[in-house]
C-alpha cells in the first residue's frame, strides 16, 4: 500500500510551464541574435542543441530540453569559440529569466487546490534559481512554493535526488510521503532515486512511453493533478 502524499515537488519548464509554447520561440530568437542573424550558422548553432530551427522545436532527445544551462553552454560553445562561456552563461540567464512564459494549466487555481488539500509544494529545476523564482513570481505563484531549487543551489542536479532529498528535509517530509512531478525521464529518475512516487505530465517533450514505465501515472498537465491525487485515497 502506498504512503500518503503529503508534499508534492515539481519541475518547471514542461511541467509548470509548457514548454514548446515557451521555449521555442525563445530558442529560435537566441541562437538567431547569437548568429549575428546568420540563418546557416543559426542552423549549425540549432543543431549542437538538438534544437531544429526550420520545424521551430527541439528533439525530444535533446540534452538541453532537460539540461542546465551549464549543459547548454558546453554545448554551445564548440559553435562560438570567440565567446567566453561564462559570458555566454550569463547572457542566457538573462535572456532566459524575461521569456513570455505559457502555463501548462492555470497555475494560480492548481496551486491553490494543492495548498488547500493541505501539501508543502516545492519546484525542483535544472534551471538556475534566480531564473525559476523570476518565473514563478511572473506568473504569481512564488509565494506558495515552500522550497525552490535550481542546479545552482548546492544540492546537484536532476537525475540525481539531492534537490529532492532537500526537499523533504526542508518540509519535513519523508521522501515516501512525497511525489515528484515533471515532464522528463530526468525529472523521475531524480525522484525515484530520492524514494518518491512520480507522476508525469505530457507538457514537455519526452514520449508517452518513455515516461510511462517511471512514473505511477502520466497525466495531460497539472491541471488533472489535484482529482489524481484525491483518487489515491
Amino acid at each position: 500500500m502506498n504512503e500518503p502524499i503529503l508534499g508534492v515537488l515539481f519541475d518547471k519548464d514542461g511541467t509548470l510551464f509548457d514548454f514548446d509554447a515557451t521555449w521555442n520561440g525563445w530558442a529560435e530568437m537566441t541562437l538567431r541574435d547569437l548568429a549575428g542573424n546568420d540563418d546557416s550558422e543559426a542552423r549549425a548553432l540549432g543543431e549542437l542543441i538538438g534544437f531544429d530551427l526550420g520545424a521551430g522545436r527541439y528533439a525530444p532527445d535533446s540534452a538541453a530540453v532537460a539540461g542546465t544551462p551549464q549543459d547548454i553552454v558546453r554545448l554551445l560553445s564548440p559553435g562560438l569559440p570567440g565567446m567566453d562561456p561564462d559570458e555566454l552563461r550569463v547572457r542566457l540567464d538573462a535572456s532566459a529569466a524575461r521569456v513570455s512564459l505559457v502555463e501548462a494549466a492555470p497555475l494560480e487555481r492548481v496551486m491553490a487546490e494543492l495548498v488547500a488539500m493541505g501539501f508543502s509544494l516545492g519546484v525542483a529545476t535544472n534551471d538556475a534559481e534566480a531564473v525559476a523564482r523570476a518565473h514563478l513570481s511572473a506568473a504569481g505563484v512564488e509565494g506558495v512554493f515552500d522550497f525552490v531549487a535550481g542546479y545552482d543551489s548546492g544540492f546537484g542536479a536532476k537525475p540525481t535526488p539531492g534537490m529532492c532529498l532537500a526537499f523533504a528535509a526542508a518540509t519535513g517530509i519523508s521522501p515516501s510521503n512525497a511525489l515528484m512531478v515533471g515532464d522528463s525521464v530526468t525529472d523521475l529518475l531524480a525522484g525515484r532515486a530520492a524514494g518518491m512516487r512520480t507522476v508525469a505530465v505530457l507538457t514537455g517533450r519526452a514520449r508517452e512511453t518513455d515516461l510511462a514505465r517511471l512514473a505511477s501515472a502520466v497525466l495531460p498537465h497539472i491541471g488533472y493533478l489535484p482529482d489524481w491525487i484525491a483518487e489515491q485515497g
